[in-house]
C-alpha cells in the first residue's frame, strides 16, 4: 500500500513539473495573434453588384458608369450584331475591340454543338473584358422560338412551335417547355431569347393563335419560364405582325387597320404584358411593318409616333426597346444603313439589331456617331438608352464564363426531351 502511495505521489509531482514548463514556454514565446484575414476582391468591375442589390444603388452606379463612357463606347453598347462562323472572325473581334459592341446574336452558322457554343460565348466574353475599359459583359441572344425557328435543331430539345403549343398545350405546359428552353440557352451562355411571338394570328405557325387573351396568357407563361431559367424574353413584333401580308424580311408591308381595331386585338397581348408584368424581365422588339393609323410614312421600327408616343407614353413601357434586324428588306430596301441607324435612335430604339454584314454594321454605327457629332441627335438621347442597357446588365449580373461540359450534358438531354413531350401532347 505504501509502495502504491509513493508511486501516485511521483506521478503528481512529474505532472506538475511538466505543466509548469509548458506554462513557461507559453509566457516566454507567446503565439502571435492571428492576423485578420483580408479577402482579395476580384479585379474591380464597374458592373459589380452592390451587397444589398438596392435599386437606388444600381441606378446610381449606372449613372456614374454612363458618365465615364465615351460617345463611341456608348453607341457600341446600343448595338447587337451577328457574324459568320463557329469561331470569332476578324469582323466580330474588331467590332468588340474597336466599336465596343454590347451584344451578339447567334444563328445556326455559329452553332455546331452545345460545348462549342459555350466555348464561343466564353471566348467572346474574354475579348470584351480585355478590350472594354468598363468591363461590361456582352449580351448574347438567339431566336429560339420553337418549331421552324429552332437554332441547332439536331442538338437541342425539340421545342414545339407556338402554334402547336396554342393548340395542344396548357399555359402551365408552355411554362415548363419555356423553362427547359431557357435552361439550355443559359447553359451555352445565351441571355436573351427573341421570343415569345405575341402576334395574333391563326395562320402563322409562330403565333399562339387568334385569341388575344390566350396569346397573352401563354406568352406570360413563356416569359416566366425563360426568366426562371435565367434568360430574358423579347416580346415581338410590336405592335403586332399578325395582319401583315408581306414578309418584312423581303419588303415593306402595311397594316391598314384603324387604331381601335389594333388596340382591341393585335396590341392586347403587349398591353397586358406591360400592365401586369415586371418590365425589366423582358425587352420589346419593334417590327418593320407600317401602321398608317399611327404613322403614314415610317415603319414602326423608326417611328417616334409608335415607339415614343404609343409604346413609351401611352402604354408606359420603360424597359429596353430593340429593333428587328435592320438588314431586312422592309427597311434596307428603302433607307441607307447610315440613315437607318440614326432614324431608329431618334425614334426611341435602345438596341439596334444588325445581324449579318460587317459593312452594314459599321455603317449603322457611323450613322449614329455622325448624327450625334453634327447635333442632329443629342448625346442625352444616347445616354437615355445606354442607362437602360447598363442598368439591365447591373441588375442581372450574368456569368461571363459558362461550363462547356455542363452545356453538353444539359442541352438536348433525354430528361428534357421527355418533359417536352409530356407537356404538349
Amino acid at each position: 500500500m505504501k509502495k502504491i502511495s509513493f508511486l501516485l505521489c511521483c506521478v503528481i509531482v512529474v505532472a506538475g513539473v511538466v505543466a509548469a514548463l509548458q506554462h513557461g514556454r507559453k509566457s516566454e514565446n507567446p503565439k502571435p495573434a492571428r492576423a485578420k484575414e483580408t479577402v482579395q476582391k476580384p479585379v474591380a468591375s464597374e458592373v459589380e453588384r452592390t451587397p444589398d442589390n438596392n435599386p437606388v444603388n444600381i441606378s446610381e452606379q449606372a449613372d456614374a458608369l454612363v458618365k465615364k463612357m465615351t460617345l463611341k463606347e456608348k453607341i457600341g453598347q446600343m448595338m447587337m450584331v451577328g457574324f459568320y462562323g463557329t469561331k470569332p472572325d476578324y469582323a466580330i473581334n474588331n467590332l468588340i475591340r474597336e466599336q465596343k459592341i454590347g451584344g451578339v446574336i447567334y444563328f445556326d452558322r455559329n452553332m455546331q454543338s452545345p460545348k462549342q457554343v459555350a466555348e464561343l460565348s466564353n471566348t467572346l466574353q474574354h475579348t470584351a473584358a480585355a478590350g472594354q475599359p468598363h468591363h461590361l459583359p456582352l449580351l448574347f441572344g438567339t431566336d429560339q422560338e420553337g418549331g421552324e425557328i429552332l437554332r441547332m435543331r439536331s442538338k437541342v430539345s425539340p421545342i414545339p412551335s407556338q402554334q402547336v403549343l396554342g393548340k395542344s398545350a396548357t399555359a402551365r405546359g408552355t411554362y415548363n417547355i419555356a423553362k427547359i428552353n431557357g435552361s439550355e440557352l443559359a447553359a451555352m451562355g445565351i441571355h436573351l431569347d427573341f421570343a415569345p411571338v405575341l402576334d395574333v394570328s391563326d395562320q402563322d405557325s409562330r403565333s399562339f393563335g387568334s385569341d388575344p387573351l390566350k396569346t397573352y396568357q401563354f406568352g406570360q407563361m413563356a416569359v416566366k419560364g425563360l426568366n426562371d431559367a435565367g434568360v430574358t424574353a423579347v416580346l415581338k413584333h410590336f405592335p403586332g405582325n399578325g395582319r401583315a401580308k408581306t414578309d418584312p424580311h423581303l419588303d415593306t408591308s402595311t397594316v391598314q387597320a384603324g387604331r381601335t381595331e389594333l388596340e382591341q386585338t393585335d396590341m392586347v397581348p403587349f398591353k397586358k404584358m406591360i400592365q401586369n408584368e415586371n418590365g425589366s424581365r423582358f425587352f420589346v422588339m419593334v417590327t418593320h411593318v407600317k401602321y398608317p393609323a399611327y404613322d403614314a410614312v415610317k415603319p414602326a421600327s423608326i417611328s417616334p409616333a409608335i415607339i415614343q408616343s404609343l409604346l413609351r407614353d401611352r402604354l408606359k413601357y420603360q424597359g429596353i426597346v430593340i429593333s428587328d434586324d435592320l438588314e431586312m428588306g422592309a427597311v434596307s430596301n428603302h433607307y441607307s444603313f447610315q440613315k437607318l441607324g440614326k432614324e431608329a435612335v431618334k425614334a426611341g430604339v435602345d438596341i439596334l439589331l444588325v445581324c449579318h454584314e460587317y459593312g452594314h454594321q459599321k455603317a449603322v454605327y457611323q450613322g449614329i456617331l455622325s448624327a450625334v457629332r453634327s447635333g442632329e441627335i443629342k448625346e442625352s438621347r444616347i445616354d437615355e438608352s445606354v442607362r437602360r442597357i447598363v442598368t439591365y446588365k447591373l441588375q442581372n449580373q450574368y456569368p461571363v464564363k459558362v461550363n462547356p461540359a455542363t452545356a453538353a450534358k444539359t442541352v438536348g438531354s433525354s430528361a428534357h426531351k421527355k418533359l417536352v413531350e409530356e407537356n404538349h401532347s
